[in-house]
């Protein structure tokens, strides 16, 4: 079978998201943050109270023995356990000759510990001890926010892999069958399935026929007959009868194992965009360094040695980017409570930023648009029979049925009065089901069943049929035998009633492409995108094979649009990962939405033009936040270097300290305002 990342099938490679092989945030886990921000922070909390600066602000004073102590030696903690992985960061991105927020991190909390620790020692009388834990333990919480938001899940895989069964049975040359495990199949082999089971390999049929359900695969929700000779595929669900099959492929050569080289293949591709803030914490290490050099020269050249190590100090610890190592997390954590809340759940805070600038949106028909289940909607008798009656008649037929139009006919006659009494319930494979109702027996199936009988369908049925037929509803009969066909039942896959609206709301918002995607005919397809409201401008790919769908968003790609493609179903999970977007419908399968990097947990379609407007409200708010922290690091490097100390005008160390928690919480408050967008979509159930 396929390469597979899951424990029962270990050695897949797992995609690697990073740009060149090099991930910044290889082996960041968010628990190990979460566990060492909540320890930081009771560490921190020691050290802040007791710092002699703070309890002179606050006006307060503590005695104790030992009491001066509490700063260096928690201090230390937290410098060397919690500020560990921005260490090891900053190496990291010295030897790519990559400087990111992590040199810049490391740098900052160095610099406060060496001049704090020279303090204690009696070098200086430079004190960062509570500001480098506040400092740490708050870069933690930044890290904390991104890790739990960033990257796409790398769960696809492991999802696709578990379609498949552990085991098979495989048929010995007597006759008999074993169980084997489904990597220990070899082409050739002929294995049982069961009803109710799933297909272990892709094959061909060599005895029985069954309904088989390959929704999974293909996306479209009605159940395909398959006999002798017929072609399977590994994954699907035989869902009435036993089959024989006889193996044809295994492991890559399987159109399951395709469809996740597909996805991983498509994940790689989508690279990782580079984050705002990181662009800017790499000018900003350069401008810190060049800032603290200049400030030494300066300073030593007026003869004020001391002056100038205190006021490097100063730039190099102000230059930390407490604000902007929040400006961006705090916004996509806000963000993403604020999108649950509405029932849309952001996988990929990349996901989420890129939103705002999609122009085309490709949704997959079935299951996105429509319920994905049939319902029972025209019904047509012959003269003499009533519609009721044969609602009822066929329900009754069908009532020991488990195929999902059986279950469909069952549920409609149940609102006008129920089914009647059957018996002597047999399965047709394939082709339908019959039963005995007060001595006479009846048939229920579609076109094979009346070729299989020998039954003309009459006249004044065909035209409503056929009409029937060419919107893509599924056409069953009810045959009384041997007399003939008494009528017929159209079941369709309802729209669902949000689609139109959630069509209207995109095209309001500014999108420029709507498409759809399905393996419908191109006459029912078309018939669809009308009832949807598509214009000229819009798209509608029919007829589209399952492996074509992620060749369909490269098209649309390379035409300079931005995509986001709405699927529910595993043949979706390569285009949901190649999209610039991926969303999920939440009733969907488990691959399509660990592919996707929004879930729409309410089956909503509203939901893409939510995440539209949340994306935008959160690009605008992070702008803000950079803006501020940008803003905040011009003004006061250059006042911590002492360029206006002529002037009577400078920036102490502990006034820096001040204003670098002033502009975090200045980041804080107007990442809040997020919570008061309001995205309109539903709730999840």
């Amino acid at each position: 079978m396929a390469a597979d990342p899951s424990p029962h099938h270990p050695g897949a490679a797992e995609p690697d998201h990073g740009r060149g092989g090099h991930d910044k945030h290889a082996g960041h886990d968010p628990a190990m943050f979460r566990r060492r921000f909540w320890i930081c922070l009771a560490l921190t909390v020691p050290v802040v109270v007791t710092s002699h600066m703070v309890m002179e602000w606050l006006g307060y004073r503590l005695d104790a023995p030992g009491l001066t102590w509490v700063g260096p030696v928690l201090g230390s903690v937290v410098f060397w356990w919690g500020g560990w992985p921005f260490l090891v960061g900053a190496v990291r991105e010295v030897r790519d000759r990559a400087p990111g927020m992590m040199l810049l991190v490391a740098m900052a909390i160095t610099v406060a510990y060496g001049a704090s620790l020279a303090t204690s020692l009696g070098a200086f009388d430079l004190d960062f001890w509570w500001e480098l834990a506040a400092l740490v333990t708050i870069m933690l919480l930044g890290h904390w926010q991104e890790m739990r938001a960033i990257g796409q899940a790398r769960g696809a895989l492991a999802a696709l892999a578990a379609l498949l069964p552990d085991q098979a049975e495989r048929v010995t040359e007597d006759g008999r069958t074993e169980p084997v495990p489904v990597t220990g199949l070899r082409v050739g082999d002929v294995v049982l399935v069961r009803p109710g089971g799933r297909v272990p390999a892709d094959g061909r049929v060599v005895d029985g026929a069954a309904e088989l359900d390959e929704s999974m695969i293909t996306g479209e929700s009605r159940p395909v007959s398959r006999s002798v000779g017929d072609r399977v595929v590994a994954g699907t669900v035989a869902a009435d009868s036993a089959l024989r099959i006889r193996v044809e492929a295994v492991g890559e050569q399987t159109t399951l194992a395709g469809i996740q080289r597909m996805v991983a293949e498509a994940q790689q591709s989508s690279g990782r965009a580079q984050v705002l803030a990181d662009r800017f914490a790499a000018a900003l290490f350069y401008v810190a360094m060049a800032t603290a050099v200049v400030t030494v020269l300066a300073w030593t050249l007026m003869g004020r040695g001391d002056e100038a190590v205190v006021r490097a100090v100063t730039v190099l610890v102000i230059a930390c980017p407490h604000a902007l190592g929040l400006a961006i997390p705090l916004v996509i954590a806000l963000s993403t409570a604020v999108a649950a809340k509405s029932g849309i759940l952001v996988k990929d805070r990349l996901a989420l930023e890129r939103m705002r600038t999609v122009d085309a949106v490709l949704f997959d028909k079935t299951g996105t648009l429509t319920r994905g289940e049939h319902v029972v909607t025209d019904l047509a008798t012959v003269p003499g029979i009533e519609p009721d009656e044969l609602l009822r008649l066929a329900a009754g037929i069908e009532a020991e049925s488990e195929h999902p139009m059986a279950r469909a006919i069952v549920a409609a006659a149940g609102e006008r009065g129920g089914a009647v009494a059957a018996t002597g319930f047999r399965s047709r494979p394939g082709r339908g089901v019959e039963a005995t109702v007060a001595g006479r027996r009846y048939a229920v199936g579609g076109p094979a069943l009346l070729r299989e009988l020998g039954v003309r369908l009459p006249d004044e049925l065909r035209a409503e049929t056929d009409h029937w037929a060419g919107r893509g509803a599924v056409v069953l009969h009810l045959v009384r035998l041997p007399d003939g066909v008494l009528g017929a039942l159209a079941l369709t896959d309802e729209l669902r009633p949000e689609a139109r609206d959630a069509v209207a709301e995109l095209r309001a918002q500014g999108v420029r492409t709507l498409a759809m995607i399905t393996g419908d005919a191109r006459p029912v397809a078309e018939a669809v995108a009308a009832d949807l409201g598509f214009g000229p401008g819009d798209e509608v790919f029919a007829e589209v094979l399952p492996a074509q769908k992620d060749a369909k968003v490269t098209e649309l790609r390379r035409r300079g649009l931005t995509v986001a493609m709405v699927g529910d179903g595993v043949n979706d999970a390569p285009a949901l990962a190649r999209a610039d977007v991926g969303i999920a419908i939440g009733a969907g399968t488990d691959v399509a939405i660990e592919s996707a990097g929004v879930v729409l947990a309410s089956s909503d379609p509203r939901g893409v033009g939510a995440v539209i407007r949340l994306s935008r409200a959160s690009y605008r708010k992070m702008l803000q936040n950079l803006a501020w922290a940008a803003g905040y690091n011009v003004v006061a490097l250059p006042l911590a270097a002492g360029v206006l100390a002529g002037v009577g005008l400078s920036l102490s160390p502990a006034v820096a300290a001040v204003l670098m928690s002033g502009s975090t919480i200045v980041v804080a408050l107007n990442a809040q305002l997020l919570r008061r967008v309001r995205l309109g979509a539903p709730n999840a159930g």
